[in-house]
């Protein structure tokens, strides 16, 4: 077993250093959903821009990617198929010119749809789509108060009170909804002619209460209206990042160049044009063709593998770290953003997910970074001075509940949760987290040397104990799902003092320990996170059997059959579904969006090998 460890560490460390570039990062794929795809598709067909390779490649994804009965998934053993990614993907093909609904793709991709409720059974985001672009009528009596968009930051129910990337995408969304802005296409559209509503959900109650409220906001002037609109296109032009993107997401960038030309802007605005450039840049290859990425992962995979290899043994001075480290302290923040309105004593600090996010810090990134930059203290300043602003930080972003969100520090009205959308209480919140909240107090008690003690931590070892399932086992919200939860949690909980025989940490080690599959591994389907509960996959995945394994270590299970078998599994490729390399274990959106991270299949085996050889006495020295 000693042998194979070394042998599997130097195997992934040589891959690794080919892969890593000029500048220290790495360059995996963000692969996500054919949502950024079939938008890409749309966008060019809407500003009449000259792209036919692009056109091309992204038609052969979709055509690729196409299930026998028609569909498009999510992930690959969702059930039948996915109404609004099959939606989505028929609107967008009609787009291109190339399809009518004679084509036999057309013709399976309807009858699904028939067959499953057709576009009223999409998403919210989708009819979206539908209407922008002139193929679904728009909710007749939907009329936003642009003066919302005045309302200072304390107010109650303030955009500030929501999630940052509900911000930016629900602005231009409720200017093209507000001025029934749609694109029409010299296409077929015929199978769209009879189907209408299905916009918002069924909610009493709260609901009433809300809409009351932003109804109130329509007594105000008409010039008042007119300064919201003003507000509204501010608050997307004041966020448009260096290559042209808002906010750096694709997804929002889309609704921003649909709300922009709603506002009257032409379609060869300087504005919109680099903003297609940006969306560009983002396209990556992978095995089903071109995709266009909704957020590259360069910042996010390089701080993640960085101390992966840290951890693994690679010394603070070997060109690949030292690479990794110079590259992270390029990408610190250091300007203020929407972040700094709830935590105005917070200073900069904080690191992105993508290399193009230069003012929109999360949490988990900035983490991930900190453990990374730890060893290089030892190297003095600026190392050093970048680690402790970055705690410093970390640390003002803690929720007044105890946990940690993604993004801002209580952005979590839960009102918002209670809009009558789908996804409300997931997309439109950043509220605080299992995963995000491990993850934190793991760094503190590993890497910062703080415990339970402390009072900032306590509070959120507190919130941890009250937000464990019945079963043992924690929701993570950005991973699937709960074998992702219960790693960050129970990583958490040890790293900063609580015993391993602690009555919460004992329940969730023997709930890791009933759903182990026959090979070693652990595989979670991404229908947990639409079920809100356990559903195993018929396969194991690397990244879930590294979260696992990690757990059972840090738990005090280290050297339990359970972890061996484990172990065994990550070391014996050979033995692994030929999916299981390729299954999204990350997460944007239950229901909607999930996430192959190929880096995944570096960085957590590494860590959990490594930390089960050091902890077996074969002398590999952890990072910590």
């Amino acid at each position: 077993m000693v042998g194979s460890i070394h042998d599997y560490l130097q195997m992934k460390k040589r891959e690794l250093e080919g892969m890593q570039d000029r500048e220290g990062k790495w360059n995996f794929p963000f692969r996500g959903p054919i949502m950024t795809d079939c938008f890409m598709i749309a966008i060019i067909r809407s500003l009449g821009l000259d792209e036919p390779d692009l056109m091309s490649e992204l038609v052969k994804k979709l055509l690729r990617t196409q299930q026998d009965n028609g569909s498009w998934k999510l992930y690959p053993d969702e059930l039948d198929g996915n109404v609004s990614a099959t939606v989505q993907a028929y609107a967008s093909l009609l787009m291109t010119g190339e399809f009518t609904r004679k084509d036999e793709e057309m013709k399976r991709a309807e009858r699904f749809m028939n067959q499953n409720g057709g576009p009223k059974k999409a998403h919210f985001m989708i009819k979206l789509f539908l209407a922008m672009n002139g193929m679904y009528a728009y909710p007749s009596y939907f009329s936003f108060p642009t003066s919302y968009f005045l309302l200072p930051p304390e107010f109650p129910f303030s955009m500030y009170h929501c999630s940052n990337y509900a911000r930016v995408h629900l602005t231009p969304m409720i200017i093209c909804m507000n001025k029934r802005y749609n694109v029409q296409h010299a296409v077929d559209q015929s199978y769209f002619h009879d189907k209408k509503g299905g916009w918002f959900r069924e909610e009493r109650s709260l609901t009433d209460s809300l809409i009351h409220y932003i109804k109130t906001l329509h007594l105000n002037p008409l010039h008042y209206r007119k300064m919201g609109y003003k507000a509204a296109e501010k608050l997307m032009i004041e966020r448009i990042e260096d290559n042209g993107t808002l906010f750096s997401y694709a997804s929002s960038t889309f609704y921003m160049i649909y709300g922009l030309l709603a506002l009257g802007y032409p379609k060869d605005d300087p504005i919109l044009l680099k903003a297609v450039e940006g969306l560009k840049s983002y396209a990556a290859q992978t095995p089903e063709g071109i995709h266009i990425q909704n957020s590259p992962s360069e910042v996010w995979d390089t701080a993640l593998l960085s101390y992966a290899l840290q951890t693994a043994g690679t010394e603070i001075k070997h060109p690949m770290v030292k690479g990794s480290i110079e590259y992270l302290l390029k990408k610190q923040q250091t300007k203020r953003g929407d972040w700094n309105v709830n935590a105005p004593n917070a200073s900069p600090g904080g690191w992105g997910f993508s290399d193009s996010n230069h003012f929109n810090p999360d949490n988990d990134d900035t983490s991930a970074a900190l453990r990374a930059l730890t060893r290089s203290k030892e190297l003095g300043n600026p190392y050093r001075q970048a680690w402790s602003r970055g705690t410093a930080y970390l640390k003002q972003m803690q929720n007044k509940d105890g946990g940690f969100g993604a993004f801002e520090k209580d952005a979590y009205d839960y009102l918002f949760a209670h809009l009558p959308i789908e996804n409300a209480g997931d997309a439109l919140i950043d509220d605080s987290t299992a995963d995000l909240t491990g993850r934190v107090i793991e760094f503190l008690g590993n890497y910062a040397g703080q415990t339970f003690e402390d009072e900032e931590v306590k509070t959120a070892v507190k919130w941890l104990f009250l937000h464990q399932e019945p079963n043992g086992s924690w929701f993570g919200k950005w991973g699937i799902c709960y074998v992702y939860g219960t790693w960050a949690a129970v990583t958490g909980l040890c790293a900063v003092g609580i015993s391993p025989e602690h009555p919460a940490v004992q329940k969730a080690l023997n709930w890791l320990e009933s759903i182990q599959q026959e090979d070693g591994g652990f595989g979670e389907s991404c229908k947990s996170a639409e079920e809100r509960s356990y559903v195993p996959l018929g396969f194991s995945t690397p990244s879930q059997t590294a979260w696992a394994l990690d757990a059972l270590i840090a738990g005090g299970r280290g050297k339990s059959a359970a972890a061996a078998r484990a172990a065994r599994f990550l070391l014996d490729e050979s033995r692994h579904h030929e999916e299981a390399a390729h299954y999204p274990t990350g997460m944007g959106l239950p229901g909607g969006f999930y996430i192959i991270y190929e880096s995944y299949n570096y960085i957590f085996p590494l860590i959990a090998i490594s930390r089960y050889a050091n902890q077996a006495g074969t002398g590999f020295k952890d990072v910590r």
